[in-house]
């Protein structure tokens, strides 16, 4: 199965996607091609966490069809990093989300529960913003769907896994009463996007408070090694998709600009790079095929993560340009630190 390759260009599309956003905060840097600055949010997004959980999800089916998915996310993400095309980038972007949306209707029908049909309407969050994309609406009328797609596929995961904790019928309720109120912004959004984005950040703070109070890592967070450290990581994350929702219900509908930033990357970085963190030491094993060890360096890249996006934010708040763009510079290393800090891990865990 074509594993490490699409993971390959995964991780090529979150480095360019890193150089572009470096780009967009006036970074007087070469640029590989005239539109990557533009292609920031398709690459991470779509082209690398896209090509990344529908490999996960290819891994857990075992199925040779399933790997077409991230393949053309993948295929998608290749052709806007190259610039040969950006039509053909955002089609093929679109047909994987179609793909995952396939694969998730396969897991709703072979374990239905609401679990997974939270992850499901994710897949199909994913898809319809990059059907609006493809249609030229602008990246901000796309974001609030790309949200969707990360919150929903994430919190449904973890809701499968607090399984153990054996939830209350009314503590799933409020679960579900919390995404909806988000999912609903979303779709809101569309129509009438200040309205949509705040009722979306009420049910984004609802989901985080959730989390912190329900989530297994409350338990984990107490044990020690890579138990401890996973639910170091989700905890931090949780706090800041609160942060953006709380951004989301204050200011409401702002297409651009610093505080545009803010709300974005408390989410994006804050929130799913964190979760990234934290699962990186299971599912790069279960992807891979290959072991690897916790190393207490884990924890740099993560310290780092939330110290320069406190920068960034502020910086954003406060309109300071400078605070901005070495926070998001930080934001970088922290980013690469993580990749750094996995290879060692997986070198070791094959010794």
């Amino acid at each position: 199965m074509p594993r490490l390759p699409l993971l390959a260009l995964a991780i090529l599309a979150l480095l360019a996607a890193i150089w572009a956003g470096l780009l967009r905060l006036g970074w007087a840097w070469p640029a590989l091609q005239p539109a990557l600055a533009a292609a920031h949010g398709p690459l991470m997004v779509s082209a690398f966490l896209g090509t990344v959980i529908s490999l996960e999800r290819a891994v857990a089916l075992d199925r040779r069809a399933a790997y077409l998915a991230p393949a053309l996310a993948a295929a998608g993400g290749l052709l806007l990093l190259s610039g040969l095309s950006w039509t053909w980038g955002g089609r093929l972007l679109a047909l994987g989300s179609l793909g995952l949306a396939v694969l998730f209707g396969v897991i709703v029908r072979r374990h239905p529960a609401i679990y997974t049909v939270v992850m499901a309407l994710g897949a199909l969050a994913w898809l319809l913003g990059n059907v609006l994309q493809l249609f030229g609406r602008p990246i901000y009328a796309v974001v609030p769907w790309w949200v969707a797609f990360l919150v929903l596929t994430i919190a449904g995961e973890r809701l499968e896994l607090s399984r153990v904790l054996r939830l209350s019928r009314r503590t799933i309720n409020l679960f579900a009463g919390a995404a909806g109120v988000f999912l609903a912004g979303v779709i809101l959004s569309t129509l009438a996007y200040g309205a949509g984005v705040r009722l979306a950040g009420l049910g984004l703070v609802a989901l985080a408070a959730w989390l912190l109070r329900f989530d297994l890592a409350r338990r984990n967070v107490r044990l020690s090694g890579l138990t401890r450290f996973i639910a170091v990581c989700l905890f931090g994350g949780y706090v800041w998709l609160g942060v953006g929702g709380a951004l989301w219900l204050i200011y409401g509908g702002v297409p651009a600009g610093p505080i545009y930033d803010a709300i974005l990357h408390t989410i994006f970085l804050g929130f799913v790079f964190a979760m990234i963190f934290g699962h990186a030491p299971l599912i790069f094993p279960s992807v891979l095929g290959r072991p690897m060890v916790y190393l207490p360096a884990f924890y740099l890249p993560l310290i780092v993560l939330h110290l320069s996006l406190l920068l960034r934010v502020a910086g954003d708040l406060l309109a300071i340009v400078p605070l901005r763009q070495w926070g998001g510079l930080l934001n970088g290393v922290a980013l690469l630190l993580f990749l750094g800090t996995t290879g060692v891990s997986l070198a070791r865990g094959r010794r």
